[in-house]
C-alpha cells in the first residue's frame, strides 16, 4: 500500500454480550412474580426456627445432644457464609425474624422514619454486635450451651419487635442485624446482581414504585431504589420491585464473583473495618481450635501467672481482631505516600479487595464444621423424635479430604482478593508507579492473612460439639 492511500475505516467493534437476565427465562420470572415467592419460603424459615427454639429451650442440654444446636451450629451457619456468595442476601428475604418484623408492622408498626443516628452509625453498631457476640461465645460458651443459644436468639428477637414496632419496613435487617453487616460484606462476592435498566427507568412515570411499593408488592424492606443501586450489599432478591416495576425494567444476572469490588465508588471504612475484623475472628476461632491452644494456655500460665481464662481469651482476642485492622491501616498509610490519598480513604478502598480472602477463610473454617461433625444433625433428629441417639461418628468426611477442600477455597479467596487489590489499583491509577506502589502494599496484607490462614488450617482442629 503507498503512503498516500487512505487507511481503511476501522471495522465497528460489536458490544460485549450483556449476561443473560434470569428473568427471561420463564419459569424463573412466574416463580420470582408469584404471590408465594418469597413467603411460601419465609413460613417454612419461620416453622424451622420455631422448632429450633422449642429443642434449645427444652431439649437436652447437651450441645452433642441438642437437635437445635445441632441445626444452627453445625448445618444453618457453616451454609450461611456459602449461600450469600452463591446467591447474595437471599437468605435475608426468608430470614424468620424478616418476617416477624414485617407481621409486627401490620399489627402495631408506628412506622417512624429510621433516626439518623442509626443510618450514620449502624453500621459501628453491628460491627460492635459482632465482634461481642464472637468474644461471648467463648467466654460464656454460647455454642456448647442450647440454652445460651436460645436466649440468644430471643434476644434477638425483642430487637425484631422493638424495631418492628416503632420504625418503618426492616430497620432491623438493614442497620442492626449483625448477620445482615456480614452478609452485605458477603454479597458483594456474589455471583447474582439485581439491578435496573436505567434507560427503561428514566422514562418511567410510575412514581418509583419499584421504592415505595404498590398494589403486587410493598415497598423495598432495605430502603434501596433499584434505578440507582450499584452494590449488592442491601438487595435481599425478595422481588418486590420485580413484581411492581410495570416495565420490566429489573434485570436479575449472574456474574463473576468479587466483580463489584473492584468498582465500589463509595467505600464505606465501617465496612472494611467488619470485613478485617471478620477475617481476626476467624483466626482466633481456628486458634481456639487447635490442641496448640493449650499450649498456648500454659504458655501465658508460665509466663505471667494468668490463669483466668476470659482474661487470657479478651487479651488474644483484642490481639486476633486488631491485627488484621493495624496491617491494613499500615498498608494504607504506605500507599498514602504513593497516591497522594489520605489513609483513610485508602484503608476504605481496599478493606473491600480483602473480602474474597476473608470470606474464604470463613468458608473453609465452617467446612470444618459440616463435614467432620454434619452427621450430628441426622443423630440429634432421630433421637428429638423419639428414635435411638446414634453412637456413630459425625464426620461426612475425613480429615484429609476436608483439608483439601478448605485449601481449595482459600486458593480461590486469595486469588480474588490479589485480582482485587490489582483491578482497583489499576482502575484508580492505572498503570504507573503509583498503581504499582499501592498494589504490592496492599497484595503484602493478603500474603501475610493468606499464609496464617494456610499454616492454621494444616493443624489437626478439634471439633466443639
Amino acid at each position: 500500500m503507498s503512503l498516500d492511500t487512505p487507511p481503511r475505516p476501522a471495522r465497528p467493534q460489536p458490544d460485549p454480550p450483556r449476561p443473560r437476565n434470569l428473568l427471561d427465562r420463564p419459569l424463573v420470572a412466574r416463580a420470582l412474580r408469584s404471590r408465594w415467592y418469597p413467603g411460601l419460603f419465609q413460613w417454612i424459615a419461620v416453622a424451622v426456627f420455631a422448632l429450633v427454639v422449642w429443642q434449645l429451650l427444652a431439649g437436652p442440654q447437651t450441645a452433642h445432644d441438642n437437635f437445635g444446636t445441632a441445626l444452627v451450629w453445625v448445618l444453618w451457619w457453616p451454609l450461611i457464609p456459602i449461600v450469600f456468595v452463591a446467591v447474595g442476601r437471599f437468605w435475608c428475604a426468608v430470614c424468620p425474624f424478616g418476617k416477624l418484623s414485617d407481621v409486627v408492622q401490620r399489627l402495631v408498626g408506628a412506622q417512624r422514619p429510621v433516626p439518623r443516628f442509626l443510618k450514620r452509625y449502624g453500621i459501628w453498631l453491628i460491627d460492635a454486635q459482632f465482634i461481642l457476640i464472637t468474644w461471648s461465645d467463648h467466654i460464656w460458651g454460647i455454642v456448647e450451651s442450647p440454652w445460651g443459644t436460645g436466649v440468644l436468639l430471643l434476644l434477638l428477637i425483642t430487637a425484631v419487635v422493638g424495631s418492628g414496632a416503632f420504625f418503618q419496613r426492616r430497620t432491623f435487617c438493614r442497620y442492626l442485624c449483625f448477620l445482615g453487616g456480614m452478609s452485605g460484606n458477603y454479597a458483594q462476592v456474589g455471583a447474582l446482581e439485581l439491578r435496573a435498566n436505567t434507560d427503561i427507568c428514566r422514562t418511567c412515570t410510575a412514581r418509583a414504585v419499584c421504592f415505595n411499593g404498590g398494589d403486587k408488592a410493598p415497598a423495598c424492606p432495605l430502603f434501596e431504589f433499584p434505578r440507582a443501586m450499584e452494590s449488592s450489599a442491601n438487595c435481599n432478591l425478595c422481588a418486590n420491585c420485580v413484581k411492581n416495576c410495570p416495565n420490566d425494567a429489573i434485570r436479575i444476572t449472574p456474574r463473576a464473583p468479587s466483580r463489584e469490588l473492584w468498582s465500589v465508588r463509595d467505600p464505606k471504612i465501617e465496612a472494611s473495618f467488619l470485613a478485617m475484623a471478620i477475617m481476626g475472628i476467624v483466626l482466633i476461632q481456628n486458634l481456639t481450635m487447635l490442641r496448640v491452644w493449650q499450649d498456648v494456655l500454659g504458655w501465658i500460665d508460665r509466663t505471667t501467672g494468668i490463669t483466668s481464662y476470659p482474661v487470657v481469651f479478651t487479651l488474644a482476642f483484642v490481639v486476633a481482631v486488631g491485627a488484621p485492622v493495624t496491617a491494613l491501616w499500615a498498608a494504607s498509610a504506605v500507599a498514602a505516600r504513593r497516591n497522594a490519598e489520605s489513609v483513610a480513604a485508602n484503608f476504605a478502598r481496599f478493606g473491600y479487595a480483602l473480602i474474597p480472602l476473608d470470606v474464604a477463610g470463613h468458608i473453609a473454617h465452617n467446612l470444618f464444621h459440616l463435614l467432620a461433625e454434619g452427621g450430628s444433625v441426622v443423630h440429634t433428629a432421630v433421637a428429638a423424635f423419639g428414635g435411638p441417639r446414634s453412637g456413630g461418628s459425625a464426620a461426612l468426611l475425613g480429615a484429609g479430604a476436608i483439608q483439601v477442600l478448605q485449601y481449595a477455597v482459600l486458593a480461590l479467596g486469595i486469588a480474588g482478593s490479589a485480582y482485587a487489590v490489582h483491578r482497583i489499583a489499576r482502575a484508580r491509577w492505572g498503570a504507573g508507579p503509583a498503581a504499582r506502589g499501592t498494589a504490592t502494599a496492599f497484595l503484602t496484607v493478603v500474603v501475610v492473612f493468606a499464609a496464617a490462614n494456610l499454616a492454621l488450617f494444616a493443624l489437626p482442629m478439634a471439633m466443639r460439639m
